[in-house]
């Protein structure tokens, strides 16, 4: 399968900390690496006038949240099946630690990176990603509609057990966009969740029993 290259705007890593790349050209953008990514920020990614981790700690909740939807047995739908990709090199693998954007644009790496988060219950978070990306891919105006739609009541609907943390202002966003759905009505809310995965699960992604065993010559994914 051809390795999926995100090209909305992206956080640019510099020295452990995320600036925000200008907006899609219309073609495909190369991510920046960085030997720092791997530290997680204490602060989360400011989209208004200043900083709070009231982000974060809504994220948690819908986790919570989630977990006892699990544990009562509601509807879930069957998770899609991963990404075709060959098996990953042990220098590929190491260098997933030194940038998430690496990690990303990998399609072993995602992979691997969704296993991690279906144990924290985070899975939808990429899934919504590569719904996104599949969308900007779209140019029958009938197929984004229909697209479109279907990422809104999967990820974006509060009646959906799938739904991603997104804050007040990108939703008003995606409410006035949806209406006439572009290939990137969604791109803002996919740099938020692409920033939430960068802050919040990627350093425990790093320390984890899955990734550890994978650096000491675990299998890959095929």
């Amino acid at each position: 399968m051809t390795d999926i290259l995100y090209t909305g705007p992206i956080p640019a890593e510099r020295g452990g900390e995320l600036a925000v790349v200008g907006g899609c050209s219309g073609g495909g953008r190369s991510l920046t690496n960085t030997q720092n990514s791997q530290q997680p920020n204490t602060c989360c990614f400011c989209w208004c006038c200043c900083c709070s981790c009231s982000w974060n700690e809504e994220e948690r909740r819908k986790r919570q949240r989630r977990r006892r939807r699990k544990s009562q047995d509601t509807r879930m739908e069957t998770t899609p099946n991963c990404e075709a990709c060959t098996k990953p090199s042990v220098e590929e693998i190491r260098l997933w630690s030194q940038s998430f954007n690496k990690l990303m644009r990998n399609p072993a790496g995602r992979n691997i990176f969704r296993e991690f988060l279906r144990t924290e219950y985070s899975e939808e978070n990429m899934l919504f990603w590569l719904a996104c990306e599949d969308l900007k891919r779209e140019i029958n105006e009938n197929i984004v509609e229909e697209k479109a739609r279907s990422i809104y009541e999967d990820y974006i609907s509060i009646l959906s057990p799938k739904e991603v943390s997104l804050d007040a202002r990108v939703r008003e966003v995606i409410n006035r966009k949806v209406q006439e759905p572009t290939p990137h009505t969604f791109e803002e809310a996919q740099l938020q969740i692409f920033t939430l995965m960068h802050r919040d699960s990627y350093p425990r992604f790093l320390s984890s029993n899955i990734y550890r065993s994978l650096l000491h010559g675990g299998s890959g994914t095929s």
